[in-house]
């Protein structure tokens, strides 16, 4: 694991890859796998992640509210998320 500044906040990377990233104002960006992204779109806080201008960073990548993460359980929740994601990506 490693720490990377990236999309203008703190990214942890595992393998070279990026789990999550903490950006400004909190926020928390995930990688996830593609198959389950439907359902974690539905989870409070949860939406696709855009930059800029409401430009999509694409497919698998979700912004988490820093209100959505008020307990430990929920921050564990899209941790475990962006690393199963990790462990499964091809390259």
């Amino acid at each position: 694991m490693r720490e990377q500044k990236m999309f203008g906040g703190l990214a942890f990377l595992v393998r070279d890859k990026m789990v999550v990233c903490v950006g400004r104002g909190s926020a928390l960006l995930v990688r996830v796998d593609g198959v389950r992204e439907p359902e974690y779109l539905q989870r409070d806080g949860a939406h696709h992640a855009v930059m800029g201008r409401n430009r999509s960073i694409g497919q698998r990548w979700i912004t988490v509210d820093v209100m959505a993460l008020t307990g430990e359980s929920a921050l564990e929740f899209w941790i475990a998320a962006a690393l199963n994601h990790n462990t499964n990506a091809k390259g």
